[in-house]
């Protein structure tokens, strides 16, 4: 057997295709910065497109342009906003409902950690971190078992578990340390959680049951099904944790949109009502400061769907990486 059927890369940065940078922007950095950056670039391009057209500096001197530009930013601030509270409300119902339906959702909660208790041998954290860390922790210990299991076993066996257990506990190792200490509504529980390469392991495991068949005794079937089983309870538990983040973050994401919302309708408003090329006269950097204000103001009115830009990013990005569940892979560069 190859090393590349046995093992694949564990870490998502190391599963991924995609560059460092493109990473980073999509999940990594702050929403807030990668926003002002977004922001920024928006512009900068503004300000080259008008340095491109020497033209467009004159324009402005007719009042129906800047009032044509900003009316319709207005009207679609107005549909923003409106928009985004839909969403608010479409999360918050998710939260509502009869008794009957919450007292099942309280009921398979605890069922689901008493399972989990039963499995780490302890109460289940009510941390998310500490919560997957335990299940990580179980794994760990129960790949510990498995090669304990085989030794003296089938030689072949051996070494692939062995190459098998090396690569679950390294990766075990790699996301314990990210786990701790990270606090739940950051971006660090659910990064942490997506470098688990759970569904990989679950599958090594059906295919060593597969191909050793004829050697494993029934204890040795026992602790690779209970490693198995401590392998399934992270894909749930990951899952949930993400579809709570989710709706953390689009809360906040609500939230924002309509603190900076006021200020941009405020500036579209004023940009409309009071700014032409009358109002500031001179250059600045060999640019009309009329321009300049236009730009500023202009780029101000675009920040709420920017920043909305850069949440749907971030969340569009885990839902895909984290689409399957269980032992599919979906990725050519994991295949």
């Amino acid at each position: 057997m190859s090393d590349d059927e046995i093992s694949t890369e564990d870490t998502m940065r190391e599963r991924a295709d995609e560059s460092r940078v493109k990473l980073w922007l999509l999940l990594g950095a702050n929403r807030l910065v990668v926003t002002g950056v977004l922001s920024l670039a928006f512009f900068g391009l503004f300000m080259l497109g008008a340095a491109l057209d020497p033209s467009f500096p004159a324009m402005l001197r007719d009042r129906t342009v800047i009032k044509t530009l900003f009316a319709s930013m207005l009207g679609s601030l107005i549909t923003g906003v409106t928009l985004v509270v839909t969403i608010s409300q479409l999360i918050v119902s998710q939260e509502n409902g009869p008794l009957g339906e919450q007292r099942t959702r309280m009921s398979e909660t605890m069922d689901f950690r008493k399972y989990t208790a039963e499995l780490v041998g302890k109460p289940a954290p009510a941390d998310p971190s500490a919560f997957l860390r335990n299940l990580v922790d179980a794994t760990e210990t129960r790949a510990d078992d498995l090669r304990a299991a085989v030794d003296g076993s089938d030689p072949d066996l051996r070494d692939e578990v062995d190459e098998f257990v090396d690569s679950l506990t390294g990766n075990a190792e790699t996301v314990r340390e990210q786990l701790d200490g990270a606090r739940f509504g950051t971006f660090d529980v659910v990064y942490a959680s997506m470098n688990y390469n759970y569904s990989w392991k679950i599958f090594q495991i059906e295919r060593l049951e597969d191909d050793y068949d004829d050697v494993l005794d029934d204890d040795q079937r026992e602790v690779l099904d209970e490693l198995r089983t401590s392998l399934t309870m992270f894909g749930p538990a990951r899952e949930h944790i993400k579809t709570l983040y989710f709706q953390w973050e689009l809360i906040n994401l609500s939230r924002l949109i309509l603190y900076v919302a006021i200020p941009s309708l405020l500036i579209a408003g004023m940009m409309i009502s009071f700014v032409d090329a009358s109002t500031v006269t001179g250059a600045t950097l060999g640019a009309a400061n009329v321009l300049w204000i236009v730009g500023i103001a202009f780029t101000i009115t675009v920040v709420p769907f920017l920043m909305l830009t850069s949440y749907v990013m971030r969340i569009a990005t885990i839902a895909k990486r984290t689409l399957a569940i269980g032992p599919l892979i979906l990725r050519d560069s994991q295949r």
